[in-house]
């Protein structure tokens, strides 16, 4: 697709899934580019997603972002969801090591300049794994964030410059914890201690009763999103 009919196309996808299910979105994705990934954090959003996909079309790629920081029940739960669907995650890791990264910024850097160190272990490695696809889905949920809070199903992704599904937009945490209960799926344990999302164990802390869901990602500085999704 050229970008005048990946504009059409998202523009009436848009508008004709808004109110299907997730399901049916992800169907969408699958049937429309061979060239598709899933994005998995292994959050609980997106564990959904990956059981979904599995049922949908096993052989769809799904890759994580190795930030080499993720906390140990996170790699568990990825080698739990890779036994029981007998699939294999892409790891997708950051150009430079830890050590790396500390010779060259500091230690610590995620303390003295968040942004920077999600670029080096996120963002930078999302934008090269990207370029081998036409299409991706994301787990994210509009009500997750203000910034999320126009997510569509089916949009035009500019920053990379590819198609983009977000088949639980529609969703509340509650929707996603009834399929999560329903269909017996695999989650991170963390969720369990107060976690509802969790990143890198140097910038995730448990949530307080009352607090907003997200307020445990990058506590204490002018943080909220690790820059993949705008």
């Amino acid at each position: 697709m050229n970008l005048f009919e990946k504009e059409a196309f998202v523009t009436k996808a848009a508008e004709e899934f808004e109110n299907q299910s997730p399901e049916a979105v992800l169907k969408l994705a699958v049937e429309t580019f061979s060239s598709l990934t899933l994005a998995c954090s292994f959050g609980a959003e997106d564990v959904v997603l990956v059981d979904m996909l599995q049922k949908i079309n096993p052989n769809v790629d799904i890759f994580y972002l190795d930030t080499n920081v993720h906390f140990p029940e996170t790699y568990d739960t990825r080698d739990r969801l890779e036994q029981h669907y007998g699939t294999k995650f892409v790891q997708v890791l950051p150009k430079l090591t830890l050590e790396e990264q500390a010779e060259k910024f500091g230690d610590e850097l995620w303390k003295n300049d968040a942004n920077q160190c999600c670029n080096i272990r996120k963002v930078d490695p999302l934008t090269d794994i990207l370029k081998n696809y036409d299409a991706w889905i994301t787990g994210i949920r509009r009500d997750q964030a203000p910034t999320r809070a126009n997510a569509k199903k089916v949009e035009y992704d500019v920053k990379f410059g590819l198609i983009k599904f977000n088949p639980l937009a529609g969703w509340t945490s509650e929707d996603v914890w009834n399929y999560i209960r329903e269909n017996d799926v695999i989650y991170n344990p963390l969720h369990d201690r107060n976690y509802p999302s969790i990143g890198c164990t140097h910038c995730t802390r448990q949530v307080a009763e009352g607090e907003d869901p997200r307020a445990g990602r990058w506590a204490n500085i002018e943080k909220t999103e690790c820059g993949l999704h705008k």
